[in-house]
């Protein structure tokens, strides 16, 4: 089971536990563990980082070695201190521009020593806790600059698939270019087109022959493949050369003017830590999203900053290349099946052994097959994926700024130029406002779209005053913002105009809907002297009936409980709504009215915004992504909770939340049926059982007293006998009570509180067991086994109004709560 923590716990949280006396305690009986999920993984990844580092250090210019120092110290220092567990650092094909660049200004040595300080500058950015700010950098500027950087990379290796030698631009690199085809060098062209033939072609290998080979990484076969033919065919290529590391160059004193100095270390800096943060959120989802997750600890942004600052210290100290997240590695480490950092520290431990034992067989290796290896990962990191996301969002040309900027000029003023570009944007979009008037039949309408800011107040006002003394008005705001010098005008206009004996209307973006600021704009005086009608009901969709302030049912005749005034005020509103009711609705009961209100209030108010949608859904069909099981209790509402429309849940509800197993002799199988067809035929994707405090059905199983006979049981009271079907169905839950009555396993609990009593500890348990419940039917059981289905348990806290998601920790099954900063990430 998946589930979202909270972002600032990083690590699970201590619980002491009861031992003997005189006895040590019994965790410290226990040793450095290593689960094998972790060492199967640790081992996939190795085989992805060491071609992958020996040709990003080709590609930047540096010393071989300098990849496998790096690659080490990312999965060490990085792997150990840095606050996202899973996620891979490295050398980065996103720094391969940058650190090439400043090799090629300032010689190895010094860009060791930029290193270094950028591993600083990240420490110190750490310290202050800044780190969440790099999410706020848009979007279409790290994408774009990732994609200049791809069509960099890709450029340049093109040079050396071709058997020739890169230039230090893309502008040199491609005027190079038909050069380079003519005199291009046979062997190496071959060695790199069989290259990249393993690693379009690998991942597509069929039948279950292929779904084994698979495993095998692609980056490792192609290279391996390649290596093998070039030696078998004795071919005569450019190899990878390893010196001694004796001869190993460390990082020196910086030297250099200080200005571009400053830029490279501002430049490192940026790159390291943009890629690391993005990637550590995307693995956090990538996570989340495995079947059958447990506990998946969300990453500490700070931390990994502060991880990723000592890695690069310690990277370029010992002659290393710069150290950041890796995408490719992160995602092989998480679909591997990794389940803590023990995975990418020990794929560190493999590169040092690698570097230190395999020198040999590393040298067999040509270069132009790392070369397009390389220049592969280059081109994918031009995502088409990215592309429509932006294009979607009306950001290509952020995008197109930022990678063209970071093709022609270098990342700084690439990324500078995309910020640029995003700020135009957005005043663009802010101060593109239209205004428009029109009058039909009489009534001027005055549309206003876009921004109303005091930019456009002028426009506004001029295009108010074209609506005559005394004339009926329409305004329509078909935009998200008004700031206050707009509100005046228009609020002041309205005064005015209504004053005059005109009338005024102002809607929001669609018909029908007022908005929501300044309350006073919604309408003008209701006609004779009536402070509103049901028009202008102001209710929330999801108050209660009796909170209502625009539809309250007229007093039944006998109530004399109440005060003359209350009951006048309440008649002339029941009065008032009942003339907007049908004919058959006014001689209903109480409750038959107040249904026909509620009705009533979501033809009026709410039928006209989902119709659209509704009538979609009714052509296309229902294709709902979650299955949610939930008690019948009327205070659980799940489209409050979830914040979900229509067509996104499946719910099944009924009394207890309960799963009955398979095979039980219950004589209804509406559960089982529900799974079934949901399952397989709608294809959801997430099965939730909510579970809620208060819950009568537990204080049911929980009560040993029988219901009287002449007053049949309900969820809110005590246990009713086996012989009625409310009986027969509760015995669903008596697993859930035997859970509860084992001392032998750790029960659920609540993060950060106990159970406030037996029916809350039940509460939580019954959730668990119907989980368990669930696992057993043959159509679930087998959506889990191919990985399409994942199940989560939810506790819903009524008094609280607070929701907590179950989670697997060391200590047990905890439900953590869920905080709104959960949603924003």
């Amino acid at each position: 089971m998946s589930a979202c923590v909270p972002a600032g716990a990083t690590e699970p949280a201590h619980t002491e536990r009861a031992h003997p006396p005189h006895s040590p305690p019994p965790g410290r009986r226990r040793g450095f563990r290593v689960a094998s999920a972790d060492l199967s993984a640790a081992v996939a990844v190795f085989l992805i980082a060491l071609p992958l580092s020996l040709g990003i250090a080709l590609t930047t210019g540096a010393p071989l070695q300098a990849g496998l120092v790096a690659a080490a110290v990312g999965g060490l220092v990085a792997g150990r201190l840095g606050g996202s567990p899973l996620q891979v650092s490295g050398p980065a094909a996103g720094l391969t521009v940058v650190t090439a660049d400043v090799i090629h200004q300032y010689g190895w040595r010094t860009t060791c020593a930029v290193t270094v300080l950028a591993g600083l500058a990240q420490l110190g950015l750490g310290c202050l806790r800044v780190a969440r700010g790099a999410l706020a950098v848009s979007p279409a500027i790290v994408h774009g600059m990732l994609a200049g950087i791809g069509v960099t990379i890709a450029v340049a290796q093109a040079h050396i698939v071709l058997g020739g030698e890169p230039q230090s631009s893309v502008p040199d690199n491609l005027r190079a270019l038909p050069a380079q085809l003519a005199g291009l060098d046979p062997a190496a062209l071959a060695m790199s087109v069989l290259t990249l033939a393993v690693l379009l072609l690998w991942p597509r290998l069929p039948g279950r022959a292929g779904h084994l080979l698979r495993r095998v990484p692609a980056a490792l076969v192609a290279v391996a493949g390649a290596t093998a033919i070039a030696a078998a065919a004795g071919l005569v290529l450019p190899l990878v050369d390893l010196p001694s590391w004796r001869s190993h160059a460390l990082a020196g004193l910086p030297e250099g003017p200080v200005l571009g100095l400053v830029a490279a270390v501002l430049a490192t800096t940026l790159v390291c830590s943009v890629q690391s943060l993005l990637g550590a959120v995307a693995v956090d989802k990538l996570a989340s999203a495995r079947p059958g997750a447990g506990h998946v600890v969300r990453s500490d942004l700070d931390r990994e900053l502060l991880g990723q600052g000592a890695a690069n210290v310690v990277s370029g100290t010992l002659g290393g290349l710069p150290v950041a997240g890796v995408a490719v590695r992160s995602t092989a480490n998480v679909h591997a099946g990794a389940v803590s950092r023990n995975s990418t520290m020990l794929h560190g431990v493999l590169v040092v052994a690698a570097a230190l034992l395999l020198v040999p067989l590393l040298e067999l290796i040509p270069l132009a097959s790392l070369a397009a290896l390389v220049m592969a990962v280059g081109i994918r990191m031009v995502s088409l994926h990215h592309i429509r996301t932006v294009t979607r969002h009306r950001e290509v040309l952020v995008y197109a700024v930022t990678a063209l900027g970071v093709i022609s000029l270098g990342v700084l003023e690439g990324v500078a130029l995309g910020i640029a570009a995003a700020v135009g944007v957005a005043l663009h979009r802010l101060t593109r406002t239209r205004i428009t008037h029109t009058e039909e039949d009489g009534v001027h309408h005055v549309h206003v779209r876009g921004q109303l800011t005091f930019l456009a107040v002028p426009r506004l006002s001029r295009a108010l005053h074209l609506v005559p003394q005394g004339a009926d008005a329409v305004v329509a705001l078909d935009g998200s913002f008004m700031d206050h010098a707009a509100y005046e005008t228009l609020q002041d206009w309205q005064s005015t105009h209504t004053a005059r004996g005109g009338t005024v209307e102002i809607t929001g973006r669609r018909t029908g809907v007022r908005i929501a600021e300044p309350g006073a704009l919604a309408s003008g005086p209701a006609p004779d002297g009536e402070p509103g009608t049901s028009g202008d009901c102001r209710c929330r969709a999801w108050t209660a009936w009796r909170n209502h302030q625009c539809d309250r049912p007229s007093p039944a005749p006998d109530d004399a409980g109440a005060r003359p005034d209350e009951s006048l005020e309440s008649g002339e509103a029941g009065r008032r709504t009942d003339r907007a009711l049908s004919a058959p609705a006014r001689g209903r009961t109480p409750g038959g009215r107040q249904l026909v209100r509620g009705l009533s209030t979501f033809q009026r108010r709410t039928a006209p915004l989902v119709r659209g949608e509704l009538a979609r859904l009714a052509r296309e069909g229902q294709r709902p992504s979650q299955l949610f099981l939930t008690c019948a209790d009327s205070r659980v509402v799940t489209s409050m909770i979830t914040s979900s429309g229509p067509g996104d849940l499946f719910v099944v509800r009924n009394v207890g939340n309960l799963v009955p197993p398979p095979g039980a002799e219950s004589g209804d199988d509406s559960v089982a049926a529900a799974l079934e067809y949901a399952v397989d035929v709608l294809a959801v994707r997430s099965i939730t059982v909510c579970g809620h405090s208060g819950c009568g059905a537990m204080q049911a199983l929980l009560d040993s007293r029988p219901a009287s006979p002449a007053s049949p049981a309900a969820p809110d009271s005590p246990a009713a006998p086996a012989a009625t079907p409310l009986g027969r169905w509760l015995r669903h839950g008596g697993p859930s009570l035997e859970r509860l009555r084992d001392t032998g396993a750790p029960a659920p609990r609540l993060a950060g509180r106990p159970p406030a009593d037996d029916v809350e500890q039940l509460c939580l348990t019954n959730v668990v067991q119907q989980l368990e419940h669930l696992r057993a039917h043959e159509s679930v059981a087998h959506a889990l086994k191919e990985g399409s289905l994942e199940l989560h348990g939810v506790y819903f806290h009524v008094g609280e109004a607070q929701a907590y998601l179950l989670a697997e920790q060391e200590e047990g099954r905890v439900f953590d709560r869920v905080r709104d900063v959960d949603l924003v990430v």
